[in-house]
């Protein structure tokens, strides 16, 4: 673990299968203690509250799926890419169904099948990640949107 690294017992902090840790939250509540991000994806319908830290908006409805998947595939390779460095959160409204999807996308991104993902990230995440049958099948069908892991 360097530094910039988050505190892996730390509110919303979840190990992915590389050992790098990453941060979902639900914007709704009031930033953890600790440490800021060094790097936030806000997955959110409209344009997100500025920040301190570096980020990316994903426009991404409540219980829905991304507006832009290729956008939103390009920005989870530059998760896992900081990942290793740096204190990188993903963030929505709730910290549920959106979050827990891009951490399940994630996951897979990083080795996890996709059929085990929103299992993955429940057992490490949260219990209540990934809210709808829809956002669940586009976790299963996703390394077929992004099929070059690193």
């Amino acid at each position: 673990m360097t530094e910039a690294s988050w505190q892996p017992t730390a509110a919303g902090v979840m190990r992915l299968p590389s050992g790098w840790l990453v941060r979902g939250r639900g914007l709704r509540h009031p930033l953890p203690d600790g440490p800021e991000p060094q790097f936030g994806v806000y997955l959110v319908g409209s344009a997100p509250k500025p920040v301190t830290w570096e980020s990316r908006w994903v426009r991404w409805r409540d219980f829905w799926l991304p507006a832009d998947r290729t956008d939103f595939v390009g920005i989870l390779r530059e998760v896992l890419d900081r990942a290793g460095t740096q204190r990188v959160e993903l963030a929505c409204g709730g910290g549920f169904g959106r979050t827990g999807t891009a951490l399940s996308c994630l996951a897979v991104l990083d080795g996890v099948p996709p059929a085990e993902a929103v299992a993955y990230v429940r057992a490490h995440y949260s219990h209540r990640a990934v809210e709808t049958p829809w956002q669940r099948r586009f976790v299963t069908r996703f390394d077929q949107a992004a099929p070059h892991r690193r």
